[in-house]
């Protein structure tokens, strides 16, 4: 995740309800989080070397901001999201022309499938992850796995307030996993303990968790996370990475945090 694209929040704003975190009444105040996103983007780019790429804001549209859900991109191949709720489906054609005019080759998925990009898709080296029933299809991996050639494991996401799997599972570059298991069902948590000794499993306490520690970005021995999250914070330091909090409680009114604000372009 050494190559990042970011958008702006000029627009972003609470302007309707589609899951648990927002409410119209809680609105956002413009100064914080522009300030928020720009402190976001320096330490991404100063602490944990990453180069940012950016994408124009689009008055209407103020979730355009949360550019992981814009699709997946790998090996010069984007597959641009399908948003389950009518109030994101106009960001579409901005990512599909974003994707197309920096030379990705764009594969669309059957129409009958939602998918919201890597908010809900989530890679190890060796196996992908990926997060069901919330906002993507479960149908809609057997296309990605043949797109992409890896092997996909769906997840079933059981709790309404972690609806993209980036909400509650983060993989880290040494092989470990960052993740909060009450948002998955029982089978779902099997499978994880299956791919994972224990050692390399990081269990986020809940109360960071409805902080969205999970919802970190890891460049290297670099993780950016939001900031109150202290175990979180030494779950990463014994395991030898640097981590760099960040205020992002602007964002989290709408549902999201570090990770929902970046999306990997390697």
């Amino acid at each position: 995740m050494s190559r990042l694209l970011m958008c702006p929040p000029d627009y972003f704003g609470i302007e309707y309800e589609i899951n648990p975190w927002m409410r119209m009444s809680n609105e956002t105040e413009s100064h914080r989080s522009q300030e928020q996103w720009h402190n976001l983007k320096i330490t991404l780019k100063q602490k944990a070397g990453a180069k940012i790429e950016l994408m124009d804001p689009v008055k209407g549209l103020p979730d355009l901001v949360f550019t992981a859900n814009a699709g997946v991109i790998f090996n010069g191949k984007a597959v641009p999201s399908r948003f389950r709720h009518p109030e994101r489906q106009q960001e579409e054609r901005y990512f599909i022309d974003w994707f197309t005019n920096q030379g990705y080759e764009v594969i669309d998925l059957d129409s009958t499938y939602y998918f919201e990009g890597a908010g809900d898709l989530l890679a190890f080296e060796d196996v992908w992850f990926a997060g069901y029933r919330q906002r993507s299809d479960f149908g809609a991996y057997d296309r990605l796995t043949e797109v992409f050639r890896k092997e996909i494991l769906p997840l079933e996401l059981i709790d309404q307030r972690f609806y993209h799997l980036d909400t509650c599972f983060c993989p880290l570059s040494g092989g470990e996993l960052l993740y909060f298991p009450q948002a998955f069902d029982e089978y779902a948590q099997r499978v994880i303990k299956s791919r994972f000794d224990p050692s390399r499993r990081l269990v986020v306490p809940i109360q960071e968790a409805l902080r969205f520690a999970c919802n970190a970005v890891c460049i290297g021995r670099h993780v950016v996370l939001p900031t109150e999250c202290p175990e979180t914070m030494g779950l990463l330091l014994q395991k030898g990475y640097h981590t760099h909090p960040v205020e992002l409680d602007e964002f989290l009114k709408a549902g999201g945090s570090a990770k929902c604000l970046t999306l990997a372009l390697d």
